[in-house]
């Protein structure tokens, strides 16, 4: 148990030998390391998951993922043993304020890979869903490709046989007129093949004549279009057969699929929200900690021994003051020495 509890000690950042002068402050920073030790173990096991979703590989998921857990552990265990109680409230939430936005981030970032596994089964038939509306995305897109050309030949296609049905109903009218003048039921109402009949029999005999040239070239103009549109069907058709239904399977798509199912579903939003206000919370509780509790024994051992090397820093630096001002003195004496010595010499050789 004391092992257990030493190494939470130095997952906590705290000194050892200090713990040791103060056995209040123990299990308070026993504490300490211990969320700072398993805040690094989800952080691991979150990133492993993530990775093997993006690698599909399991070693390479626990390598990469270790060295994430390790990065945030000591990251954590810097942030809090980086934080001093210095008497100050207000100037000690000033300073957390940082540490406090790095951790929310790190929670997030810890807490998103463990919903994508939390949710795994509603994920896996969200993903199903985002592939059949990929392949029918797909699928517009072949045929709005085809779409124009196709619509463009039925247009002309119809335009064709538009003409064809116009000059039909010409030709019947003008037949229709030459029969009731030779009937006598319409026109001159005179039954007898006369003058005005030959021209309208002429007339109606000349519509025909240009029917029939107007259908043998519409006709093939019509054959030619649906050759063209059943061309064009059958490519459509080779292009939709080619398409393959692919599963959606990555990181970004599993993210995505979760955020939609959080969009339609409110238990699951709900869900989501607190698993990230829990790590959250995991992840802030060793700063809240030290920002809430007093200044205890420790604090000021650890103030006492700071305030320690700054004074021998401090005598340091005055003791080097003093030699170089010493070694100043003696430089200034050996010069005004050798100033007089070289005077008197001047003075004799005059």
């Amino acid at each position: 148990m004391e092992k257990i509890k030493r190494f939470f000690w130095l997952c906590s950042g705290a000194s050892i030998a200090l713990l040791h002068k103060c056995t209040t402050e123990n299990t308070r920073y026993a504490g300490i390391g211990a969320t700072i030790f398993f805040t690094g173990v989800f952080a691991a096991l979150a990133a492993s998951y993530a990775l093997f979703t993006i690698f599909d590989n399991v070693w390479i998921a626990i390598l990469l993922g270790l060295t994430w857990g390790l990065m945030i552990f000591n990251l954590d265990r810097f942030i809090v043993s980086s934080m001093r109680k210095e008497g100050n409230p207000w100037q000690e939430w000033l300073m957390a304020t940082p540490r406090l936005i790095l951790a929310i981030i790190i929670s997030v970032v810890i807490a998103k890979p463990l919903e994508l596994k939390i949710f795994e089964k509603e994920i896996e038939a969200e993903l199903v869903v985002m592939e059949q509306q990929a392949y029918a995305n797909q699928e517009n897109e072949v045929k709005l490709r085809f779409q124009s050309e196709q619509d463009q030949l039925n247009k002309e296609i119809e335009m064709l046989n538009k003409e064809i049905a116009s000059k039909t109903t010409e030709r019947n009218e003008l037949d229709k007129q030459a029969r009731e003048e030779a009937d006598g039921t319409g026109g001159t109402k005179q039954r007898n093949a006369g003058p005005i009949y030959k021209l309208k029999k002429a007339d109606a005999d000349k519509a025909d004549e240009e029917l029939r040239k107007l259908s043998d070239r519409n006709e093939n103009l019509i054959a030619q279009r649906r050759a063209a549109l059943e061309a064009s069907q059958s490519k459509l058709q080779t292009e939709l057969s080619q398409l393959e239904k692919q599963k959606p399977d990555g990181l970004a798509s599993r993210l995505e699929a979760l955020s939609r199912i959080a969009t339609t579903s409110s238990a699951i939003a709900w869900a989501s929200w607190f698993i990230m206000l829990l790590f959250i919370a995991i992840e802030t509780a060793p700063v809240f900690v030290k920002l809430i509790s007093p200044c205890g024994p420790y604090d000021h051992l650890l103030k006492m021994e700071e305030h320690g090397y700054e004074v021998q820093r401090i005598e340091h630096l005055a003791r080097e003051h003093a030699a170089a001002k010493e070694r100043l003195k003696d430089s200034a004496a050996a010069e005004a020495d050798y100033a007089n010595n070289r005077l008197d010499v001047l003075l004799n050789k005059s």
